[in-house]
């Protein structure tokens, strides 16, 4: 095992953000096929500023965002983790998984082999009873991800932070319970 992991899945490493993931994350955040379902692109100020959100939750939760690298060429793909829910919705104060990659690691199962190992982590060593993730209606690759992760659909919701006429307003709520873990530990397998 590299050092400077947290945990890792089989494939993947899970990591503090480092210096040197700046710009690959610049690159990746102001690419309109990756931020397709966000509102607005990143510029560099707006990324760094993110990354530095999710090193304060890091330090203040004892979780966030992780950096995520491939184990056998240590090459940065994106950001696989878990956020506090701030917003009033169902889950406020309860965690969020999520993720962004980089799309020329799209299609490869690394959001599925990454979630899964998160929520392994949430559960274990975080003592989690719940997580919860959520995305807008017309992201069906997230949604796919909720799904192939063993989370339930709980419902819908109107996202409070955007913008009534926004195509991203409408957002889809899923969960999954400590208890369900177990039962998605083989989903991993040959992903």
């Amino acid at each position: 095992m590299k050092t400077g992991y947290i945990f890792e899945s089989e494939r993947l490493g899970f990591r503090r953000w480092k210096e040197e993931d700046r710009v690959p994350f610049e690159v990746m955040t102001a690419d309109p096929d990756v931020m397709r379902f966000f509102p607005k692109l990143l510029n560099k100020e707006e990324a760094n500023r993110l990354i530095s959100r999710f090193e304060a939750h890091m330090d203040n939760k004892g979780y966030t965002m992780w950096a995520v690298e491939r184990k056998k060429d240590g090459v940065f793909i994106g950001f696989i983790g878990l956020l506090e829910i701030t917003m009033e919705i169902e889950g406020q104060g309860s965690a969020e998984i999520g993720w962004r990659l980089d799309k020329q690691f799209w299609k490869r199962g690394y959001a599925v082999e990454g979630a899964l190992a998160c929520i392994a982590y949430a559960f274990g060593p975080l003592a989690m009873n719940q997580v919860y993730s959520f995305t807008s209606t017309i992201n069906q690759a997230s949604e796919t991800v909720m799904q192939r992760i063993g989370m339930t659909k709980i419902g819908e919701f109107e996202h409070p932070k955007l913008d009534e006429v926004s195509p991203l307003k409408k957002h889809v709520l899923y969960k999954i319970n400590r208890q369900e873990e177990l039962e998605i530990d083989h989903l991993g397998d040959g992903i």
